[in-house]
């Protein structure tokens, strides 16, 4: 478990993960196989009796659960599930028509599954997952032993304590040069090598340490393949931290369940992924407008209602009003009920702003506090989760700072029914969405209706409740977006999530980039952030830098315990604006690359190793990222104003000056306040619109050209909207550049980037 310094106040959860447990000195508990003889035998599957060193029978099933992906479990029972099953189903295996599973007297078994296959050893017992070819991609390390012949590695098996089955692990090795990505929102480094995830969700108090509000037992490896592990519990992924040289899966459930899946790209891995899982879900267009916030402070019809015109007054682009914890009484969160002092006409308000082209978010969780009405009628109706002697779970969820609460327990089908019907009236009123903020906090040791313990429910519960919300908005308003700060595996169901409550400094914008990278590579593609920091209040040039870094991310939000109002910061409102004015330009752009990105399960904010794997670097330059395909983003981390950043092999232009400067390596950049480093791929062609207020389906767009090759050549661009896919094709020829349109809109000019090479003039046929 995470390791707390000496002299530092222990930061004290409501739901800590359960420590596993010490063997006894002198305990053996450890079972690792050693060999296994075959029992049966299909088209796609094995199941193997398998023998270990502590004289214990176990089963071994292994395969095909798909094209590329081969599923391995272990267990005491064959009918053995994870444990979080009975709350909800995370993973959902295929088939695939060319499997086979090849057993000769004699020979390794092989499990085919295309593009990915897997030789097993009876005896001694091994595994291995290679390509088509026979390249070896991953392999069972078979424990490494020290110097007095005890084992510092877990082996493929399980251990016990106390004569008690505990876990099962499973040890691959790594190469010395493999590299790994993952896990959900981690805010550490990209390459997670020397690192121990725990898939737990915290409350994380941040974007600065290895507690993640999304935990998923997704990882991506260099060597092109991926692993998934099906299990809600606290599973610890070791990655070559105690052991150089092997990855290690500690898994505390009743089986150990996981799936090797085929690249060997990373957007391969992650599509593979979303055949287990689901497809992530699209936000609405109007989701990827600017979200301004009331920020974490007392709030009013009036105050908001202000916002409002004097974001109309000013011309900055918005089309969300997001109004967070005082929409409510004080003291009474979440109870979803309006604060009849500070709002007196809800309705009013909601229908004047509906005038003004905005949409409104409200802030919620799924903990009621114990001063709230509606916590008297969730007691009564047995609607929370229990503690150990049957009575009510009141937690503290807030850390001291404000009322302990009662968390509603979605494993009963009837407080679920109820907590629908506390925001079914909100969205009726003209409510378009909900921020489903905390469910990270089910204690270990709380007991919920359907028998589960904390432990089982504590990571799972987050899809409990982000689906609740989003079904019961799709029946009401006809989209499912959720604004979540908790998430687990399946996750990307949930249209709209971002990075929790993270502090205000340079620092803490890197670390939140690393975040969105590794979620993005966990199969994640909708992510924000709290632009600006979201504890205390910025500095003016941090504001403007932390607004751009948001202006070119997947989903932007201004937020923070104080204001993030850009007229608040009136020394550089035009800087921090002209960021917002900039994504709005670009939307065509941006909503094209958000649709690939629910297609194909690839992030829309990429880290550099999606598109070039085979770049070693490419998995270690986590400050920056392409957004889409054709745009590098490289936020100024620095109050200085410069910073390297890695170009990616080919051609890249600066946006700003249109100088072309050579990739595969880094180039040192400065750019003044008003301006972020970003460069496009040479030769693209952007779609990008006239400025507005709002984001809508515009009939006319424009195309910026990006340079193009001294002969003829072809580029195509794709834009996705809500009116259909308009396809523009350019042809160079000579020192003019012929473009094509077909779809529904029109294409009213092509701009000629200022770049060397490119060409005089455009011609639209």
């Amino acid at each position: 478990m995470p390791y707390r310094p000496p002299l530092v106040a222990h930061e004290y959860f409501v739901a800590d993960p359960p420590e596993l447990p010490v063997r006894a000195p002198g305990e053996e508990g450890l079972s690792a196989l050693t060999a296994a003889e075959l029992v049966a035998a299909d088209g796609a599957e094995v199941m193997l009796k398998a023998v270990t060193s502590a004289e214990e029978t176990l089963v071994v099933q292994i395969g095909v659960a798909g094209e590329g992906i081969i599923r391995v479990r272990l267990s005491e029972d064959p009918t053995a599930r994870p444990r979080s099953e009975r709350a909800i189903s995370l993973v959902t295996p295929g088939t695939y028509s060319g499997a086979r599973a090849v057993a000769e007297p004699g020979e390794p078994i092989v499990i085919d599954a295309g593009s990915l296959r897997a030789e097993i050893t009876l005896s001694p017992w091994h595994l291995r997952f290679t390509d088509a070819s026979g390249a070896t991609l991953a392999e069972q390390d078979r424990g490494h032993t020290d110097i007095s012949g005890r084992l510092r590695t877990l082996p493929f098996g399980r251990s016990s304590s106390g004569g008690t089955p505990v876990a099962y692990h499973e040890s691959f090795a790594a190469a010395p040069d493999e590299a790994f990505a993952g896990f959900g929102e981690s805010f550490t480094r990209l390459d997670k090598r020397g690192q121990r995830p725990v898939m737990w969700n915290f409350d994380a108090f941040g974007a600065e340490s290895q507690r993640a509000y999304k935990n998923v037992p997704l990882y991506l490896s260099s060597k092109g393949y991926g692993i998934l592990v099906d299990s809600g519990a606290p599973t610890e992924f070791d990655v070559c931290q105690s052991t150089h040289s092997v990855v290690q899966i500690l898994v505390p459930d009743d089986v150990m369940d996981y799936y090797v899946l085929a690249g060997p790209t990373p957007p391969e891995i992650l599509d593979r992924y979303d055949l287990l899982t689901c497809r992530p879900a699209l936000p609405p267009k109007w989701a990827f407008g600017t979200w301004i916030s009331s920020g974490f402070c007392v709030d009013s019809q009036e105050r908001v209602l202000a916002r409002a015109r004097t974001i109309r007054e000013r011309g900055i682009p918005c089309d969300v009003l997001h109004l967070d914890t005082y929409w409510q009484s004080d003291g009474h969160w979440s109870d979803l009920r309006w604060d009849p002092v500070n709002f007196p006409d809800p309705g009013a308000m909601l229908a004047e702003l509906d005038t003004m082209g905005f949409k409104v978010c409200l802030w919620m969780n799924p903990y009621i506090s114990h001063l709230s009405p509606a916590f008297r009628e969730g007691t009564d109706a047995g609607y929370f989760l229990k503690n150990q002697d049957g009575e009510v779970y009141v937690a503290d969820c807030w850390h001291g700072s404000f009322p302990a609460c009662g968390i509603v327990d979605f494993t009963d089908p009837a407080a679920a029914a109820w907590f629908k019907d506390l925001l079914r009236p909100l969205l009726r009123q003209g409510v378009a969405a909900f921020k489903t903020d905390f469910a990270e906090g089910v204690p270990a040791d709380a007991v919920a209706a359907n028998g589960m313990t904390g432990i089982d429910l504590h990571n799972v519960y987050t899809l409990l409740f982000n689906d609740l919300v989003a079904a019961v908005t799709r029946e009401v308003n006809g989209h499912d977006l959720v604004w979540a700060r908790s998430s687990y595996l399946g996750g990307q169901r949930h249209s709209a999530q971002w990075g929790g409550d993270t502090y205000t400094s340079y620092a803490a914008m890197g670390s939140t980039i690393r975040g969105g990278l590794a979620h993005g590579l966990s199969g994640v593609p909708f992510w924000s952030h709290d632009a600006g920091g979201f504890t205390g209040r910025p500095a003016d040039d941090l504001y403007v830098r932390w607004t751009q870094f948001g202006a070119l991310s997947p989903l932007l939000r201004l937020h923070g315990t104080t204001t993030r109002e850009p007229w608040e910061f009136p020394e550089v409102e035009a800087e921090a604006v002209s960021a917002l004015k900039l994504r709005y330009r670009l939307m065509p752009y941006l909503y094209s690359a958000a649709v690939e990105a629910a297609r194909t399960g690839a992030p829309m904010m990429r880290a550099l190793c999606v598109d070039h794997p085979e770049d070693p670097v490419a998995w270690q330059a986590d400050l920056q990222y392409l957004l889409g395909r054709d745009l590098l983003v490289a936020p100024m981390t620095t109050p200085e104003g410069t910073r390297q950043v890695y170009l990616p092999s080919g051609r890249w232009v600066d946006y700003w000056t249109g100088e072309v400067l050579e990739g595969a390596r880094y180039v040192q950049v400065g750019k003044p306040l008003d301006q972020i480093p970003l460069f496009v791929r040479y030769g693209a062609l952007i779609p990008v619109q006239e400025q507005r207020d709002t984001v809508d389906v515009p009939a006319e767009i424009m195309l910026v050209a990006f340079g193009g090759g001294d002969g003829p050549e072809t580029r195509t661009v794709e834009i996705h909207d809500a009116d259909g896919v308009t396809v523009a094709v350019a042809t160079r020829d000579g020192d003019e550049l012929r473009v094509a349109v077909t779809g529904p809109k029109r294409v009213t000019g092509v701009e000629i980037a200022p770049v060397a090479g490119a060409p005089a003039r455009a011609v639209i046929s």
